[in-house]
């Protein structure tokens, strides 16, 4: 007897499932085919890419398939990163959200320069924590930044993030910070809303 192929899920039904989230000043949601030219401006970058990958800017192709690859991720996985955008205005502000680092939950965060040292970074990633242990109920999240980028550790420490290991993926050199469930605490002062796309 054959056995029966998975079906695809489609972008939409992707789209359907995945969560909007709502902090204080943020709208988390899921990238759309439009955000290429916000993404391919922000990867075009020196600085936002400064610390990320092998530190080169990327081009549009390269952008529109790290674009693809952020909503394949969500199709595999059924979390992932958020295109982030002001609540207010709608304005896109950068990425970020959970992704597998072989096979642990990482939080992840990129902001156009524009919107640096507004603390950003951090209400992303609480967000993100909070989703990653609430509601998919990880026992631990993980994230790395290179040894170099002060800013982005500080953010982790920020979060209450333990330092683990200087340690190697893909042959970048990075710190490994990780919260256990167990030393998350939420931020009741943080604004959180969850709804499902429509």
């Amino acid at each position: 007897m054959l056995e029966k192929k998975p079906r695809e899920v489609t972008d939409d039904e992707v789209r359907a499932r995945s969560p909007v989230i709502e902090t204080a000043r943020l709208r988390l949601r899921l990238f759309r085919p439009d955000d290429l030219d916000d993404l391919a401006a922000m990867l075009r970058d020196p600085l936002v890419v400064r610390y990320v990958g092998d530190g080169k800017t990327a081009d549009r192709e390269v952008a529109h398939k790290a674009l693809t690859s952020v909503i394949d991720h969500w199709r595999r996985h059924g979390f992932g990163r958020w295109a982030v955008e002001d609540k207010e205005t709608h304005q896109f502000l950068g990425y970020g959200g959970l992704r597998s680092l072989l096979g642990m939950p990482e939080v992840v965060y990129h902001f156009a320069t524009a919107y640096w040292g507004k603390g950003y970074a951090t209400e992303l990633a609480h967000a993100c924590l909070r989703y990653g242990f609430e509601e998919h109920q990880f026992e631990r999240i993980v994230a790395i930044a290179k040894p170099a980028n002060a800013a982005s550790i500080h953010v982790l420490e920020k979060l209450g993030m333990q330092y683990e290991m200087h340690t190697s993926y893909y042959e970048i050199d990075v710190v490994q910070y990780a919260l256990d469930r167990e030393d998350y605490e939420t931020q009741v002062d943080s604004p959180y809303v969850l709804k499902l796309a429509l």
